[in-house]
């Protein structure tokens, strides 16, 4: 079974099949989303903030995501699975970036990688692309640099700030960038940077004119149902199926109900025989 490649997204572009990507960050939920069709999969540095509890995904370090990112390959066999390089792992040098992008192929078995910036990182990008490691774009609010935005905002507010926005877009393309990730952003500006690229933009927060959606699994599972993004969509309510599950077993614990004969093992004739003789010496 072949891979989702980066030829079959810019193809879904150029055709106008809107694109579908999934966060996942461990075997058994990649082999599910595999199974029922996501074309990619992100491995993304929110495995810090939803797996690992952090408050953002500065914490989290390469050897974080190639654990996962790793998992993630295990369970699929047709998705496309797309690392994300986290915090300083790109940053420092081209020459960070080279030798961390190459071990998520490498080692881990990504088939792309993804980084945050528009034209501060065009060079990187510009670098792993020629020795063949394919990247996909971020740009938006970029939570890596939360810091410097003072919190989760929405960016390209301003004619300043969406003239910016769409350079960076650009220079990611010229740099050959496969796909860039637009996240929080006016939707008519989603729309103006969509229609400007040729390669995909996959939006989150973004609106519906982009050529395709990313959400974060738990969001859209309702994992952590004590905050929704405004982005973000519910399509089930699993915290509350895993609350209930758990109490009922608690209960059935508690009076005795569970295990039952069904979940137990039993013994044959002999087996019976040698505990009476093993009772008798006791």
């Amino acid at each position: 079974m072949r891979r989702v490649s980066i030829d079959d997204l810019k193809a879904m572009k150029q055709r106008g099949e809107k694109i579908a990507m999934l966060t996942a960050y461990d075997y058994p939920t990649a082999r599910l989303l595999d199974e029922a069709g996501v074309p990619i999969i992100l491995v993304g540095d929110s495995l810090g903030m939803v797996v690992l509890g952090y408050s953002s995904t500065l914490p989290v370090t390469m050897a974080d995501m190639l654990h996962h990112v790793a998992a993630v390959v295990r369970g699929t066999q047709r998705t496309h699975v797309v690392a994300d390089m986290p915090f300083m792992s790109y940053q420092a040098s081209s020459e960070d970036a080279l030798r961390n992008a190459g071990r998520f192929l490498q080692e881990a078995g990504a088939q792309s990688v993804k980084l945050e910036g528009g034209v501060s990182v065009a060079e990187t990008v510009r670098r792993l692309v020629e020795v063949g490691i394919p990247v996909m774009g971020h740009i938006g609010l970029t939570p890596q640099s939360l810091n410097q935005f003072g919190g989760y905002k929405i960016q390209g507010k301003t004619p300043a700030a969406a003239v910016k926005l769409l350079n960076d877009a650009m220079a990611l393309e010229q740099a050959g960038a496969y796909a860039v990730v637009l996240e929080t952003i006016p939707a008519p500006l989603g729309k103006l940077v969509s229609e400007r690229l040729s390669i995909p933009t996959i939006g989150i927060g973004a609106g519906p004119y982009c050529d395709g959606q990313v959400q974060v699994l738990h969001d859209m599972l309702g994992l952590h149902p004590d905050f929704v993004p405004k982005h973000a969509k519910q399509y089930a309510h699993l915290a509350e199926e895993i609350g209930r599950a758990a109490r009922e077993y608690l209960t059935e614990i508690r009076e005795g109900r569970f295990p039952t004969e069904r979940e137990s093992f039993m013994m044959g004739p002999e087996g019976e025989a040698v505990l009476a003789e093993l009772s008798g010496l006791v």
